[in-house]
């Protein structure tokens, strides 16, 4: 059975660390044990060095080696045994200035010569070594013995068995061992762990299993066409793919900033960071239109995907102008052929010149609408809209009207702009204006300078002053949703539109009963003085040709 090496994380990383432990618990015990024999050898000799100067300070122990001859009976014998067994050492030789011994542990040993050199203790000097000696190895020191005059007459030599110091290193050995074998089972115990943590966190997945799903998720997450927003416990961006940044107008600089920064207050950053809650949530990050899913994660965190609906909401608002066209059109079919009977009858009875009024004053009615419009509002597309929506007003029973004081001269900055906040507001007042007594909805728009002002009041039931915030808000209608989505985006991407271009929307209460909405758009016209610079060169230009 062939062992190879672990393909989960789990195992890897455990054997790593168990590795990692047995190697530096190994290498401790090493470092510990290596000077300790040192440091045992100079134990040993120190202690056999205290052991020489006690005996050479020992009083009258000069006067009876001038005294007496070397005697295995005599004082200096007696003296050094009993400090021999007294202190455990190995041997306590006294000499004389000629190397001779006094004192053995071998009786048959005194009155010889020494067998290492003394030469450097009666020359005055202390010494401590490891060395050979007539009993073996040993760890020596060696003192001068003085008289009283402080003269040289000799020394002592004391020994340490060297086996002592050795079963010293080796009685160490094992209770190290043991410290080392409880320090490698705290580590092992500490490393699984570890280890344990980290296959839960990995869900015990291979790191070639890993690195294919890092692959597999950044090939997807930047492959889709929907944003996704990661977020982090405390609500910084810890992901953010190419679409959520196209969406959302950020950048990769903008990973690691907390939501609120990167986005700005608003009813998007309230979304993705939960504090609005629910599926398939409506927001307005500029002028697109987004829904929102947001997914909690086990650390905290929380994934947001966001699809951009800014098109289908386009289509959905062109289905509705059209299912009203279609509804004016039919209208428009059942009164034509009212009319048509009606001119088929003057002509039967003859009355010819009656039958030439009905037809010029049907006629002049709609010429007098478009001539009106195209009087006060000047631009082209928003004209256009207005005669529209007139058309679509006076199939519903509202009247539509003109203020006194609308005048929109041709010198739009953003034409689409515009008509889309005209557009949504004037088709929100004929929906609160339809079936109400004289119905009618009032249209005020008007140049002050480069800023347009645009009022639109309507005869409906007016909003209550506890909602005119809240209507505002994406994803808030009192209507019933339409067959191909959601309700609730008009108003707020009116605000959103004004508020990109520096202005304000709001919502109050007319004279008589109504709402009235009220949109500033500063710098929405051309600078007059540009505009007719402008005319002023492409004239003379001609002019040159």
């Amino acid at each position: 059975m062939r062992i190879g090496w672990p393909r989960r994380v789990f195992s890897q990383v455990l054997l790593m660390q168990l590795a990692i432990a047995a190697g530096v618990t190994a290498l401790a015990t090493g470092l510990f044990l290596a000077p300790l024999s040192d440091q045992l050898d100079d134990q040993a000799m120190r202690r056999a060095l205290a052991i020489a100067q006690t005996t050479a300070a020992r009083s009258g122990l000069a006067d009876e080696i001038k005294a007496s001859p070397p005697s295995p009976a005599g004082p200096v014998q007696a003296a050094a045994e009993g400090i021999r067994r007294s202190t455990g050492a190995e041997y306590v030789v006294i000499m004389d200035g000629h190397g001779v011994r006094w004192s053995h542990t071998s009786p048959r040993e005194i009155g010889r010569h020494v067998s290492t050199d003394p030469s450097e203790a009666l020359a005055g000097r202390e010494v401590m070594q490891i060395d050979d000696g007539t009993l073996g190895r040993s760890a020596r020191g060696k003192v001068p013995l003085r008289d009283d005059d402080g003269k040289v007459v000799g020394a002592v030599s004391v020994g340490i068995a060297y086996e002592s110091v050795r079963d010293r290193l080796v009685s160490a050995v094992p209770g190290l061992l043991a410290y080392a074998g409880g320090a490698l089972a705290v580590g092992a115990l500490a490393a699984y762990i570890v280890s344990r943590r980290l296959q839960r966190r990995t869900h015990d997945l291979a790191f070639s299993d890993i690195s294919a799903l890092l692959a597999e998720r950044e090939a997807m997450l930047h492959g889709i066409r929907e944003g996704v927003v990661a977020l982090d416990a405390r609500g910084r961006i810890r992901l953010i793919n190419d679409e959520a940044q196209r969406l959302l107008g950020l950048g990769p600089a903008d990973t690691g900033r907390p939501l609120d920064d990167a986005l700005g207050a608003g009813r998007t950053t309230d979304v993705l960071a939960g504090r609005v809650t629910g599926d398939d949530l409506l927001t307005v990050s500029g002028n697109r239109v987004l829904i929102t899913n947001r997914m909690p994660t086990d650390d905290g965190g929380a994934v947001a995907t966001l699809r951009d609906r800014t098109e289908l909401e386009r289509l959905g608002r062109e289905l509705d102008g059209t299912r009203g066209l279609i509804d004016a059109l039919r209208a428009q079919d059942h009164e034509h052929a009212n009319r048509l009977h009606t001119l088929l009858g003057l002509l039967e009875l003859g009355l010819h010149e009656e039958a030439v009024e009905f037809i010029t004053e049907v006629v002049g009615v709609h010429r007098a609408t478009a001539e009106q419009v195209a009087e006060r509002v000047q631009d082209p597309l928003l004209a256009a809209l207005m005669v529209g929506k007139a058309t679509v007003a006076a199939e519903r029973g509202v009247a539509l009207r003109f203020s006194a004081d609308t005048l929109l001269p041709d010198r739009v900055v953003d034409p689409r702009g515009l008509v889309t906040v005209v557009g949504n507001l004037v088709d929100n007042a004929l929906d609160a204006a339809a079936g109400t007594p004289q119905s009618h909805v009032e249209v005020s728009i008007r140049a002050e300078g480069r800023t347009a002002v645009l009022r639109v009041g309507d005869s409906g039931p007016g909003v209550p002053p506890e909602r005119r915030e809240l209507i505002f808000t994406e994803g808030w209608s009192t209507k019933d949703p339409p067959a191909h989505g959601r309700r609730g985006i008009g108003l707020a991407l009116v605000r959103r539109l004004a508020e990109r271009q520096g202005g304000s929307v709001r919502a109050g209460s007319r004279e008589g009963g109504g709402a009235e909405f009220t949109v500033v758009l500063p710098e929405a016209l051309t600078d007059v003085l540009a505009e007719d610079r402008t005319g002023a060169a492409v004239t003379a230009a001609g002019e040159k040709r």
